[in-house]
């Protein structure tokens, strides 16, 4: 993440904004249980995240058509813009980070961390 703070800075994001907006990217539309465990954050930290980027109008909160108790997510425009701006530069940032390890490495990491969060989510 030391690579990838001062690029969130200089957008106004935090870590965990960014992997709350990309996570909604993700999934066009989530609830707030599955974007907790998809962007590995305690409910009462998502609960703070989501307030601030509602009301920073990046992000749109909807009931859930099939359970009313629910509440669903989406990016807005602003949100998607966000996206436009940053994600290229997390790729830059990832190809920088592939050129050093290499490929396979990276995909080694990946895959450990895929059954990582299997076996995690399990128990």
């Amino acid at each position: 993440m030391s690579r990838f703070r001062p690029m969130l800075r200089r957008h106004g994001l935090t870590e965990q904004r960014w992997r709350v907006i990309r996570t909604i990217h993700e999934h066009s539309q989530i609830d707030a249980s599955e974007l907790a465990r998809r962007s590995f954050l305690l409910s009462p930290s998502l609960t703070r995240i989501l307030k601030y980027l509602e009301i920073e109008n990046i992000v749109l909160r909807s009931g859930d058509t099939s359970d009313l108790r629910r509440s669903v997510f989406c990016l807005t425009d602003k949100g998607k813009k966000i996206i436009t701006d940053v994600a290229p530069e997390t790729e830059s940032l990832y190809e920088e980070i592939e050129s050093l390890l290499g490929a396979e490495k990276i995909q080694q990491i990946l895959t450990l961390l895929a059954e990582f969060s299997i076996k995690i989510n399990k128990e």
